[in-house]
């Protein structure tokens, strides 16, 4: 404690400077930018604004709670996040005196100190080998005494969710009443696994993942620092890389920095991290997408053999697949400055080309494919035959497309039938009926130019009988329609463009507005729809019931039935099942007005 004053005039003149507390030395040597640069302020501290906003007016208010917990993702900043609330409990200027406050502009009396881990008052304590009750009594003895140099006495537990179930139990009268100069600070990457009885006791900080623009800005300002040229692709790369991690980024620079030598390119950190690169990833989506199934192998096999992992080029295929879905939905998605020129400028286009029905079933293939890849003993062909599904599925409609387009009437359109000595796969039906339709990912890939001769417009379905409307919302798969219009619908008359009914009880209030809306969109032409005073006649569900109960009569009526009945008392006739009726016979065996000779064998 001799050396206090020393320190005290030495941490005076220092200051909290961006990027931390530059603590190097000629004779400390090299530190790590993770180290170099770890904040030492909450204004340094990336990515956290909620719990900086929500820790400030506590302590403006004098509102500090006796035990905190932080919880996130490795390299996300618990640890540091933890020191700088010990710095802020114990902050205490040169001059003396002082309170808790997360305003520290220069160094106080315990910072230094506090930040290197060194405070005599500050215990940082590893979970993972302090776990015992014997330790966890010795610190809760400890608790007893007061500090000795600083305002309050803080224990750091990092990796908390370690300490046994024993610990714990032991540790809980404490931390519920601990003495006033004391202070607990958890960090924890497995929330789940502390008990709800020390979560209860604490004041929880969920410390989220930062975002990829965040970091990537972060480290070119790092790099201006060191002076060190960076693209800012490469920035980009090594930010997705550490997805979320900033401890992560930071390690990913520093070794970046090593392999170019003071300058870091995009070209070394894609060979650095073994990924492809993002135009070439993007010639690869594109290919596939248009169902070129050679070019796609090729362009796979050449990013192969200049060293790219198959298993990280399928991630960067789905990858860029969710790119290009957020593009889609949230076109300002592409302002993300993490994001390099080719991918906001080609995902863009392919946002424009593709339907979500076929990114989804593209993403749904990747993430499944990407587990057989990395299970696979052969990687390489595994993530081939992806490929080859992936490419051929892009040339294909989704089912509901396809059964759709059958449905009305328009499977031949545009192709040549077996008949005529033209050759199909076996997609070919679905193919030609969704070309017939107009949707992307039909005869023609979802990336292909449309055929210059515009295909007929499908002909609207008819509507003669209420069955037929029922019918057409089966369809289209609008469910709680056919029901209402099955049980709740009497029809009074049907025109072209017009349908009359009578509602029966019990139906929904919006019944007549939904139904000619649903009309009118799925036949391209306005249907009115309007009550009428008239009773109308049966439910589509009472005319069913009632052919139901004739037929069981019917049945009930024929004698060898009734046999049956009386024979088993009790039992009941519980559903008709019409037999189908047999097939006609053959034009040839009956040749046409000849009479049929009954008495031949």
């Amino acid at each position: 404690m001799n050396d206090a004053p020393e320190k005290t005039a030495k941490a005076a003149s220092g200051t909290a400077r961006g990027g931390g507390l530059d603590l190097t030395t000629p004779a400390a040597g090299y530190r790590v930018l993770a180290r170099k640069y770890r904040p030492a302020v909450f204004g340094e501290l990336i990515g956290q604004d909620a719990m900086v906003r929500t820790l400030t007016n506590a302590f403006e208010s004098g509102r500090i709670a006796q035990a905190y917990i932080l919880t996130g993702v490795r390299g996300v900043g618990k640890t540091t996040t933890a020191r700088i609330l010990a710095r802020a409990l114990n902050y205490e200027p040169a001059a003396g005196g002082g309170e808790p406050t997360l305003k520290m502009p220069v160094l106080g009396r315990h910072c230094e100190a506090i930040m290197e881990s060194r405070h005599i008052d500050v215990l940082e304590l590893d979970a993972a080998s302090h776990n015992r009750v014997e330790e966890i009594r010795d610190l809760i003895e400890g608790a007893r005494y007061r500090p000795a140099l600083a305002r309050y006495k803080v224990y750091i537990l990092d990796e908390v969710h370690m300490v046994t179930a024993q610990a714990f139990n032991a540790l809980l009268k404490t931390l519920e009443e601990p003495p006033p100069h004391v202070k607990f600070i958890f960090a924890t990457t497995e929330i789940r696994k502390v008990p709800v009885t020390v979560l209860s006791r604490c004041q929880r900080f969920d410390l989220r993942r930062v975002e990829a623009d965040v970091i990537a800005r972060h480290l070119a300002a790092i790099c201006d620092k060191e002076k060190v040229k960076a693209e800012p692709e490469a920035l980009g790369l090594i930010a997705r890389a550490a997805e979320g991690s900033v401890r992560d980024a930071l390690s990913l620079l520093d070794q970046a920095i090593a392999h170019g030598e003071g300058n870091v390119k995009a070209e070394e950190v894609r060979a650095l991290l073994g990924l492809a690169d993002r135009a070439r990833v993007i010639d690869l989506y594109e290919a596939l997408m248009k169902g070129e199934i050679a070019a796609a192998l090729a362009e796979f096999r050449d990013q192969y053999d200049i060293g790219a992992d198959p298993a990280v080029i399928v991630a960067d295929l789905a990858e860029f697949t969710h790119l290009v879905t957020r593009f889609k939905i949230v076109p300002a998605a592409a302002d993300d400055v993490s994001l390099v020129e080719v991918e906001r400028k080609r995902g863009r286009e392919l946002a424009d080309k593709l339907s979500i029905r076929v990114l989804s079933r593209a993403w749904q293939m990747l993430a499944k494919g990407l587990a057989e890849v990395q299970a696979a003993e052969k990687p390489v062909q595994a993530a081939e035959m992806l490929l080859v599904r992936l490419a051929y599925a892009a040339d294909l409609p989704t089912p509901d497309e396809a059964l759709r387009a059958l449905r009305e009437g328009e499977s031949g359109a545009g192709g040549s039938s077996p008949a005529s000595g033209g050759s199909k796969s076996p997609g070919s039906t679905a193919r030609l009926a969704y070309a017939a339709e107009g949707g992307a990912g039909a005869g023609a890939s979802p990336l292909r130019a449309p055929e210059t001769k515009a295909a007929a417009p499908a002909q609207a379905p008819r509507l003669a009988r209420l069955a037929d409307v029922a019918a057409l919302a089966a369809s289209r798969r609008d469910l709680k329609i056919k029901h209402a219009i099955e049980h709740f619908v009497r029809a009074v008359r049907i025109e072209e463009g017009r349908l009359e009914i009578a509602v029966a009880d019990g139906a929904p209030a919006n019944l007549v507005g939904d139904l000619s809306a649903r009309l009118s969109e799925w036949t391209g032409r306005r249907w009115l729809v309007v009550l009428s005073a008239e009773p109308g006649g049966p439910t589509l569900a009472e005319s069913a019931a009632a052919e139901r109960d004739a037929l069981k009569r019917d049945v009930r009526a024929d004698p060898l039935v009734e046999a049956v009945l009386a024979r088993f008392p009790g039992a009941e006739i519980v559903g008709v099942h019409r037999r189908e009726e047999p097939p006609a016979a053959p034009d040839d065996e009956i040749p046409p007005g000849e009479p049929v000779d009954d008495d031949k064998d």
